[in-house]
């Protein structure tokens, strides 16, 4: 707002201009905040890494596909009981979501059932999507920039696992299939697809393989899971074998998470 002061009119600073803020000269701004803002939390909560749920905000507790939101629950809560147990000072592999209802609050929920931090990047839609009451309050974010948001999921994930949805999870899942073929990621982020005959069915990897659009060895980028207690070995295999042991050099507690930064 404009203030009337005795010597004339007297603009705002510039940080605290609204209408500068929402202009398109200031988009810049803009995305940087949805940058800085979910690091300082990050960085106040001690998270480290994240283990990321996709799958579709259309499977509800009880209905069809019912049975993968439970799963989705039991897996969050498993993880988030084997994580707590890992490292004092700094909170490793935490269920993160898009923050929504679905495969999204199944994740939140499970988490929360078992005591630990979980985090929510919801994203403003058309169609209001309100966060789930399941995410830790100090880590629900809420993003207007669909690649920022992507760059979160990404930017601390050890692990993905991918539950039976529509457009978006697969849109999340080819990306970062694509980053971890090109190598464009430092960490090897352990991929699960959870429900082989749904995948299966609604995606033909080998009919890529036979056509040469993609190698054989590209195959060896995800594994499939079918129930939580093979999902979680997976992921205990996986994890501690890649970034557990060997047991490192202690140092003192970073300032900034643990990044899955893209390579130089």
């Amino acid at each position: 707002m404009i203030e009337e002061t005795s010597n004339g009119v007297r603009r705002p600073v510039a940080y605290l201009n609204e209408t500068f803020l929402e202009s398109p000269d200031a988009r810049g701004l803009r995305i940087l905040s949805e940058y800085l803002e979910p690091l300082s939390h990050f960085r106040d909560e001690k998270i480290q890494d994240t283990i990321v749920f996709f799958g579709s905000a259309r499977v509800s507790e009880e209905g069809p596909l019912s049975e993968y939101y439970r799963d989705a629950r039991t897996l969050a809560r498993l993880i988030t009981e084997w994580s707590s147990k890992i490292e004092p000072l700094n909170h490793r592999f935490v269920i993160t979501s898009g923050g929504g209802p679905g495969i999204m609050e199944a994740a939140n929920r499970g988490a929360a059932d078992a005591g630990g931090k979980t985090i929510g990047l919801n994203i403003g839609l058309p169609f209001e999507q309100l966060p789930n009451p399941f995410i830790t309050p100090e880590l629900s974010f809420e993003f207007h920039y669909f690649f920022m948001r992507k760059f979160w999921f990404a930017y601390l994930a050890k692990a993905l696992v991918i539950f039976p949805g529509g457009f978006g999870t697969l849109d999340e899942l080819f990306e970062i299939l694509t980053l971890a073929q090109t190598r464009k990621l430092e960490s090897k982020i352990v991929i699960v697809l959870y429900g082989s005959s749904f995948w299966k069915e609604v995606l033909n990897f080998e009919a890529l393989v036979k056509y040469n659009t993609i190698g054989p060895e590209d195959l060896n980028l995800f594994q499939y899971a079918d129930d939580p207690e093979s999902a979680l070995a997976i992921l205990q295999e996986q994890l501690t074998k890649r970034f557990l042991d060997p047991e490192p050099v202690p140092e003192p507690v970073p300032e900034t998470p643990q990044i899955a930064k893209s390579r130089v």
